[in-house]
């Protein structure tokens, strides 16, 4: 974060500025952009021009606090239902509520955060009934986006997918995060190949939904495997084959994320509708 020495010393500038126009008779929009300014060129040499300084920091701020905060989502580390306090967070990344509330914005169109007027931010609570319905959505979906890809793929396309998962590495938190993201990617992409644009972007937003329940499949070891023996069929253009291996990798998973829950989580699940706090 910027020192106030260094706000100040910007204030500074900008009266400086004003000036010089006043004193000239010139009148000039100035471009205010971050914390820094832009003279135009038009002013010429009896100005002394300045570097802006740099606009990353609230950037950077928002989408390491999204990031943060994703992995500790998706990693279990926040349960379903726990608010998320704006204050907390801003005093946890020393950082102004704009940053944090732009990640939490960010975290609710993956449908990770929900938003409550007036009450706040919350852990997406998820009830046993709207995952089973989202894991048999996945299902219909990326059988019909194999098929259609199988079809259609192009040894391109294949060369692309081969190089999606970067391998098993550990069991850590963020290695599972990117597991997570390396299967995402190879899936909307298998549905791209499909040239159904509409089913492919249907499935990314499915997997987003689903981050934090494909982490507890706990898959990172076989990842590689699984998505060979997938790739040995497109690659064959077996239709059969194709579904086959891709009805085995749905249903494995969601076998394995269902005795996760019940093993390890049942406390924080609810049959039906979620109740999310007024407070």
């Amino acid at each position: 974060m910027y020192q106030l020495s260094e706000y100040f010393e910007w204030i500074i500038e900008i009266e400086l500025l004003k000036s010089y126009f006043i004193r000239n008779n010139i009148k000039i929009i100035v471009i205010i952009y971050g914390y820094g300014i832009s003279i135009p060129d038009e002013i010429g040499p009896g100005y002394p021009r300045r570097t802006p300084m740099p606009q990353k920091k609230i950037g950077a701020a928002k989408h390491d606090i999204y990031t943060r905060l994703r992995i500790e989502i998706i990693a279990g580390k926040k349960k379903p239902g726990e608010r998320l306090s704006i204050e907390m967070l801003k005093k946890q990344f020393g950082t102004s509520v704009t940053p944090v509330r732009d990640a939490l914005q960010m975290l609710g169109q993956e449908q990770l955060v929900t938003i409550k007027p007036r009450s706040g931010y919350y852990v997406t609570l998820t009830t046993l009934k709207q995952l089973n319905d989202m894991l048999d959505l996945r299902s219909i979906l990326e059988q019909a986006a194999i098929v259609r890809a199988a079809e259609k793929i192009t040894e391109d396309q294949i060369s692309h997918l081969e190089k999606l998962h970067a391998g098993y590495t550990d069991d850590a938190d963020e290695s599972y995060v990117r597991y997570t993201e390396e299967n995402k990617k190879f899936h909307c992409f298998i549905a791209e190949a499909s040239e159904n644009h509409e089913l492919a972007l249907q499935i990314f937003h499915l997997h987003d939904r689903l981050a934090r329940f494909m982490v507890m499949s706990n898959s990172g070891k076989l990842m590689g495997q699984v998505h060979g023996i997938l790739l040995d069929c497109l690659r064959a253009h077996d239709v059969p084959g194709a579904r086959q291996a891709i009805q085995k990798e749905l249903l494995d998973g969601k076998k394995a994320i269902m005795d996760k829950i019940m093993r390890e989580e049942a406390e924080y699940w609810h049959l039906g509708v979620p109740n999310i706090p007024n407070s």
